[in-house]
């Protein structure tokens, strides 16, 4: 079951990250769960549109033209990860996917197909809140500045050149690849095969030893504690993340 979501602070509270007349749409078959993001949503800014099945949701996706998509994986009909295969068909919208299914396999689809992100039910407002944001930032057409903070260190994308304290850091090429990866689609969970393909090449999607090794040097030379990473995270089974 669904964990509840808060309870809205009202039609004019704007808070944190609210994107006004920014359209969401929710496709998920729990209709608690859809009112309750409705009601969530809209009273933080948001445009929401409801619906309840693959079908459905594909004809919203084509007809409403969404900003950002939360998808359910287990739909009647035509399943999640089928409506993810059909949008990214000829639409690159943000998909966050919200979904009970626990195993990484599904969660690994998901993101293999096409989805930008995954968030497992129950899941808390703020945490939805902060990958929508995350995945709005990623969409085809918003600006992304070529300088990165993070506690620590400093990135920039332009000039491929990394500072941590005051002193530059020398990435390898590999290294750099990882990370500029990773910090281009910030708060973003990217799957083992999609870095594998994209740093080394579409002849890899197995070899996840690889990347154990190099996000471990990228750590040793980025974070504050490699044991214990605050930026560098690592999603069991399924892949990595950057939070900045």
């Amino acid at each position: 079951m669904s964990q509840p979501l808060p309870t809205p602070q009202g039609r004019g509270d704007t808070g944190p990250g609210a994107e006004r007349g920014t359209r969401v749409l929710v496709v998920d078959d729990d209709p608690s769960l859809s009112r309750a993001l409705t009601i969530s949503l809209g009273a933080r800014g948001y445009e929401v549109a409801a619906a309840h099945n693959g079908e459905e949701g594909l004809d919203r996706v084509a007809h409403w033209h969404p900003d950002v998509v939360l998808l359910d994986l287990g739909l009647p009909g035509i399943d999640g990860v089928e409506v993810i295969r059909g949008i990214r068909g000829w639409s690159e919208v943000p998909i966050v996917v919200l979904s009970a299914r626990h195993q990484s396999t599904s969660k690994v689809e998901a993101l293999d197909v096409g989805a930008d992100d995954y968030v497992t039910k129950p899941f808390g407002m703020d945490e939805l809140l902060a990958r929508l944001r995350a995945a709005l930032r990623r969409a085809p057409g918003a600006e992304q500045d070529p300088h990165v903070e993070a506690e620590g260190f400093t990135i920039d994308l332009d000039t491929k050149r990394v500072v941590r304290d005051g002193s530059e850091v020398h990435l390898t090429p590999k290294e750099w690849d990882i990370v500029e990866v990773l910090v281009r689609n910030p708060g973003r969970l990217v799957s083992q095969r999609q870095l594998l393909h994209d740093v080394w090449g579409p002849e890899y999607g197995t070899e996840t030893e690889y990347l154990r090794v190099l996000m471990a040097r990228v750590r040793r030379k980025l974070e504050a504690d490699h044991s214990r990473p605050r930026h560098f995270i690592t999603e069991p089974g399924m892949g990595y993340r950057f939070e900045p």
